[in-house]
């Protein structure tokens, strides 16, 4: 029998990658999400997991469910048996955060809260935790590696990050039978080869790369780009973007990892290497052959100069490393957007 993966908040960018490397992976993903970063397609699935479906000739359980729903849950858990659980369900949107903090302790943490303490009660002791390489805050050096202090997080967003890595290390400390692999992520880009799912912000992209590819495609008049005073190579910030297909990939190792009851284990995913906003515009308009019209707009209040990985240890202990390069992270992103320049709604009313 395949392995029974629970994949919250599956219907969103980086689920939904996930949910397919999971599917070509062998494992059996049972997905849930409730619509806050996902679009709604036709009999109510996610549109990404309606494509995913088509892409792979396959049929993927869904249920819609906020993980804030602890009965639901439960409901849940009494009707599977799941080997392990991958947690990317919250919100995301760092300068959202900053302007509703409660909202943002209320829905990671108590969300998380709810989960692990279903999971404890259903002994699923395994999983598989969505972070970021905001929990590092400023980087007090470069690259980052795992032994990098953490908690001088500059936003809530990264705060909730933060504290739900503390409590899984926390729980896995005192249950000696639960495994955890903590995987900060630092900036996922690009889409799935085939152009059918990619990165579909609801509203104001919050990143750069989706935003500059709307901009490309015409959705958006021109990119604000916060800052060029940075002691940078160009005076804009630099940031390590990773593909999204390659940070799937990852969570495939990580899996696997739980399986040697490794106990509870931190990793960055990211490519070791940064590049500057400018540097990405340049080769965003290489990737798409349109020029992206751009103007200089001040510092943004909590943004840093530079922030890069250090990914050898993933490397060392996963077997995991990052294959995909800029080239090839715009080049897919163009497919997705230009293919779809609406995002996943142009599909919707099929």
């Amino acid at each position: 029998m395949a392995q029974k993966v629970l994949v919250t908040g599956g219907g969103g960018y980086i689920g939904s990658h996930c949910v397919v490397e999971l599917i070509e992976a062998g494992f059996h993903p049972v997905v849930i999400d409730n619509f806050s970063n996902a679009v709604r397609g036709v009999g109510d699935v996610p549109e990404s997991l309606r494509r995913i479906e088509a892409l792979l000739d396959t049929n993927i359980e869904f249920h819609e469910l906020d993980i804030l729903d602890k009965p639901g849950l439960e409901g849940l858990f009494k009707k599977h048996k799941f080997d392990a659980v991958m947690h990317f369900a919250g919100l995301k949107a760092v300068g959202q955060s900053v302007e509703q903090p409660l909202r943002y302790y209320h829905v990671n943490l108590t969300g998380s809260i709810n989960l692990l303490e279903v999971m404890q009660a259903h002994e699923v002791h395994n999983v598989v935790f969505s972070s970021s390489a905001t929990v590092y805050g400023d980087p007090q050096k470069l690259p980052i590696d795992e032994s990098h202090p953490v908690g001088g997080c500059t936003n809530p967003y990264g705060k909730t990050k933060y504290f739900i890595e503390e409590m899984i290390m926390d729980h896995c400390k005192a249950e000696k039978d639960w495994n955890a692999v903590l995987l900060r992520y630092f900036n996922p880009i690009g889409a799935h080869i085939s152009g059918k799912i990619g990165e579909d912000p609801q509203g104001i992209p919050n990143n750069l790369l989706p935003y500059v590819a709307q901009v490309a495609i015409g959705r958006r008049k021109q990119l604000n780009v916060f800052g060029k005073d940075y002691d940078t190579i160009d005076g804009t910030g630099v940031r390590d973007y990773i593909h999204v297909v390659d940070l799937a990939k990852g969570h495939i190792a990580a899996l696997r990892k739980l399986k040697e009851s490794c106990g509870c284990k931190v990793y960055n995913l990211g490519t070791g290497t940064g590049y500057s906003v400018l540097q990405m515009v340049t080769a965003m308009e290489k990737a798409s052959g349109k020029q992206i019209s751009y103007q200089i707009a001040p510092r943004r209040s909590g943004d840093i100069a530079s922030c890069y990985a250090d990914p050898l240890l993933a490397e060392k202990e996963l077997g995991w490393k990052a294959h995909f390069g800029l080239e090839k992270m715009c080049e897919d992103l163009w497919r997705w957007q230009s293919q779809n320049p609406s995002g996943f709604s142009d599909g919707t009313a099929e």
